[in-house]
């Protein structure tokens, strides 16, 4: 079983969002048959297994493994990730896509998508991530804005340009800047 699953196709947004598949899948964390997943969710095992057929076809969930019951195979479940990850992509925005500088909301949403598609695609397998988070909260009052953004800007643009040459390894540095919502401090 995968960590994440990101889903990019269509088909698998609809197979996935329904909330009666969503209570399947989290039945399936562990290998279950259909008849245990309904007798878990109260419902008959014709119905669940109508719901992790979909699933299954999508790629959502796989087949683990077979036991017989009686005079019939009973096809073992399990989900194919602890997590899915939807593709903005399937969704999308609404209207023409308009040309956004770097200050606006619609850069920032584009900048996101594209991180995520890119996180995605990484091998999970691999041996090595050789990779960062970091994630903090600045203050900064109103009369300080443009010049912490004119700070940011200048110390990611150094970084660009000492690090910037053709040889090596190719990192992706994005970095996101935005107001905090409102909380009760």
């Amino acid at each position: 079983m995968r960590d994440v699953l990101y889903l990019d196709q269509v088909e698998q947004a609809e197979a996935l969002l329904k909330p009666q598949r969503i209570e399947v899948l989290r039945q399936l964390a562990e290998p279950r048959s259909c008849t245990q997943v309904a007798s878990r969710l109260d419902q008959t095992p014709q119905r669940v297994y109508y719901h992790v057929k979909r699933l299954t076809e999508a790629g959502l969930v796989t087949q683990v493994s077979e036991r017989r019951v009686r005079a019939i195979h009973e096809g073992i479940y399990q989900a194919a990730a602890r997590s899915y990850w939807l593709s903005p992509r399937l969704v999308g925005r609404i209207g023409p896509q308009a040309s956004r500088d770097a200050l606006s909301l619609g850069y920032l949403l584009d900048l996101m998508e594209e991180v995520q598609a890119d996180v995605a695609a990484l091998d999970p397998s691999a041996p090595e991530l050789p990779s960062i988070g970091v994630s903090g909260e600045i203050r900064v009052r109103p009369e300080q804005r443009q010049e912490f953004l004119a700070d940011l800007r200048s110390t990611l643009q150094d970084l660009f340009t000492r690090y910037g040459g053709a040889e090596g390894d190719a990192f992706k540095l994005a970095v996101a800047c935005y107001p905090k919502g409102r909380t009760d401090d």
